[in-house]
């Protein structure tokens, strides 16, 4: 029910989702009028791999997570992850406060043993392919141990995801010398330093689409400042090219020729194609889908679910952490 289309761009990529993979089975929770309202009008049913649980309340968008988490115990999206915790199902898909999900998610399902705090996780592209970076909004205060279990998740769901033994992980920090950054920073990697994850050391903010390595870590204040950054850069790039390409006749004649060039160039940038980003650290999984999605984005956190589920990405995080606190205590 949330988003900023809510049934109307949830309802299709569902029934696409089922269309395309044969053995996933949804479970469509929020209010049941609406729900069937769309359904209708594109002459869907439900049953089979669809379930309807119908839902009094909404959060908002603008809700303080206290308030959806005390007053919105029959809304859409804290029904949907008691059916996690219940193990009614296996993920939780949804485009609504992010605030409010991270809240009840954490409420409902609590944390890992020896996660402190969980954070939120996205696929962002670059130069060599795609990365994972975290945390991007979850937590703006962290310590430098909060920074190394982001690290272990980060890895645990890139080799997980990806099938990329051993990723490489990054900390972001103004320079790539040692001397560089903040204690917090500095004390974390130092810590990474000394534990089984790859740790690469320092990477600067440019590295991010580079690719220079598989995960990028820092705390959620200067993560979600640096994907709210690239996609302002991202979209003011398009803005310009729009402008010079209807400039005059000459220009005109030419965004025709580049017609090719510049679709293959807004594939590879779509942010629709990176939708679905995971909060890691949760004993289950929740998969956190862009407010303004459309269709094809939304299919795409849905997909991102069920990734998670097949590798069992809590599970592998609570072994390598596990893993992680025998070293450092028989180190």
């Amino acid at each position: 029910m949330g988003g900023d289309f809510g049934p109307s761009v949830v309802i299709p990529a569902a029934l696409d989702a089922i269309a395309k993979y044969p053995d996933l089975a949804l479970h469509l929770v929020g209010n049941q009028e609406l729900i069937m309202l769309e359904l209708r009008k594109r002459n869907a049913n439900v049953g089979g791999a669809l379930t309807i649980r119908h839902t009094t309340q909404t959060v908002e968008m603008d809700e303080l997570p206290s308030q959806a988490l005390r007053g919105k115990k029959d809304s859409s999206m804290r029904v949907a992850i008691n059916l996690v915790k219940e193990g009614v199902v296996q993920a939780c898909v949804s485009a609504g406060n992010t605030g409010a999900l991270m809240a009840t998610a954490r409420y409902v399902l609590k944390t890992l043993p020896g996660i402190d705090r969980p954070a939120i996780v996205s696929t962002l592209p670059t130069m060599r392919g795609q990365i994972h970076m975290l945390d991007l909004g979850a937590n703006v205060d962290t310590r430098a141990e909060h920074l190394v279990q982001f690290a272990l998740m980060g890895s645990v769901l890139t080799e997980a995801v990806e099938n990329k033994p051993s990723p490489t992980v990054g900390l972001l920090n103004i320079g790539e010398e040692e001397i560089k950054g903040n204690e917090q920073v500095k004390e974390a990697a130092t810590l990474l330093a000394d534990s089984n994850i790859n740790y690469a050391g320092f990477v600067e903010g440019d590295d991010i689409y580079r690719g220079s390595v598989d995960v990028v870590v820092c705390d959620g204040f200067v993560g979600n400042v640096a994907l709210k950054t690239s996609e302002g850069v991202a979209k003011m790039i398009t803005h310009f090219m729009k402008e010079e390409f209807q400039r005059n006749l000459f220009s005109r004649f030419a965004a025709v020729v580049a017609l090719p060039v510049l679709k293959a160039f807004r594939r590879r940038i779509d942010p629709r194609r990176y939708n679905g980003a995971s909060f890691v650290g949760l004993q289950g999984i929740v998969i956190k889908s862009h407010g303004g999605a459309d269709t094809l984005a939304f299919g795409n956190a849905i997909k991102e679910a069920m990734l998670e589920v097949e590798k069992a990405v809590p599970q592998r995080i609570s072994t390598q952490l596990e893993t992680l606190l025998q070293e450092r205590r028989t180190g």
